[in-house]
């Protein structure tokens, strides 16, 4: 039996990045001083997205755009029982004094935007740091973390499982619900 659901079709899917670039440059106007950085590895796949779409959309030659990595910032790193593979972190620029716009693709129980944090400050003190995520599990934080900016929100049971998938990896930009964590790998 199929236990999943679409809950973000492909049009949907494209109009909701539209939407949240252009709520972006209502916040940040032409991204003077401000950057963007994805949280690897999925989060890139958002931050892509939006980074390429606002250079479009604004016309302008450059917006500071990072990956970061956070696998060693991560709570639970050392619970692993296989060696970890961290990305290579492609940030080439400093953030003092910037605002800086955090990407990831869902935001659920907070941890992973905690260790992001950690990692940023290797690369100076932001003056601001606003999140934004393509899905939003509301109902599911385990620390005090919100998103500034959300492309949807999801309520659903802590056993169920949300997946972004983009066309570039997995043939179709969508979101999907599961039911159950075991039925995604399926």
């Amino acid at each position: 039996m199929d236990h999943e659901r679409i809950i973000l079709s492909r049009e949907r899917f494209a109009l909701t990045i539209e939407r949240m670039c252009h709520q972006l440059i209502e916040q940040f106007d032409r991204f003077d001083d401000t950057c963007i950085i994805g949280i690897q590895p999925r989060g890139t796949f958002f931050s892509d997205r939006l980074h390429a779409r606002l250079l479009q959309l604004l016309d302008v030659p450059r917006i500071p755009y990072g990956k970061l990595d956070i696998t060693f910032y991560r709570d639970d790193f050392r619970l692993h029982n296989k060696p970890l593979v961290p990305s290579a972190n492609q940030m080439d620029f400093l953030v003092e004094n910037k605002n800086v716009v955090l990407v990831d693709d869902v935001l659920y129980s907070g941890r992973t935007v905690q260790a992001a944090l950690a990692a940023l400050n290797d690369y100076g003190r932001p003056r601001v740091v606003e999140l934004a995520v393509l899905v939003d599990r509301r109902f599911n934080r385990h620390l005090p973390i919100q998103a500034d900016f959300t492309g949807i929100t999801v309520d659903a049971l802590d056993h169920a499982y949300v997946k972004v998938e983009w066309a570039h990896t997995d043939g179709e930009d969508r979101i999907l619900l599961f039911a159950d964590k075991k039925d995604r790998d399926k």
